[in-house]
């Protein structure tokens, strides 16, 4: 080899090496972005966890407890039921004396919707009565209550309160 090949294999070997070089510093950079951008995107999605709707597990597992040691209660859920047009509020009673007073009839009970703050009643049939359960409570049954939803002014996702005489359950999501 002469010294003129030499130094031309040298030199390709050197822009070679140059462009690795410059990739790999490239790359690096690149990743260095890509880690500092990971914290941001990260946060934004906590962010974006933190502000998703409401769910009835979140609020059964914050709320239920105080429900079920307090009331003799186990919230099962909030559902539309026909169409939209009226909402189904069921519960399990775990303990009938503590339990009474959502079994009551005397007892004038309706949902409340958060966001507007209407009232909605349990309709009463001609002849059937209130629709809800008006039997006295055994542990261990789930019983319901129907509440009208004209218009459908309470949705899924909607955040409500049923009330019952002293009874008050705040926060519960619809299904």
């Amino acid at each position: 080899m002469n010294l003129n090949t030499k130094s031309r294999c040298w030199m390709a070997a050197v822009g070679k090496a140059s462009m690795v070089v410059s990739v790999l510093i490239g790359g690096t950079c690149l990743s260095v972005a890509a880690t500092q951008a990971t914290p941001q995107a990260t946060d934004s999605a906590l962010v974006a966890a933190d502000a998703k709707p409401h769910s009835s597990a979140n609020w059964q597992a914050r709320e239920g407890m105080y429900f079920k040691r307090n009331w003799g209660v186990d919230i099962v859920g909030v559902k539309p039921v026909s169409s939209g047009y009226m909402l189904a509020f069921r519960y399990r009673i775990l303990d009938p004396d503590k339990a009474k007073m959502l079994n009551d009839m005397k007892s004038k009970a309706y949902i409340i919707d958060e966001a507007s703050g209407i009232r909605l009643a349990v309709p009463a049939m001609e002849n059937i009565g209130e629709l809800r359960s008006g039997s006295a409570p055994i542990a261990n049954r789930t019983y319901f209550m129907i509440f009208g939803n004209p218009g459908k002014v309470v949705k899924s996702g909607s955040l409500i309160s049923v009330v019952a005489g002293n009874f008050q359950v705040n926060g519960l999501v619809v299904d």
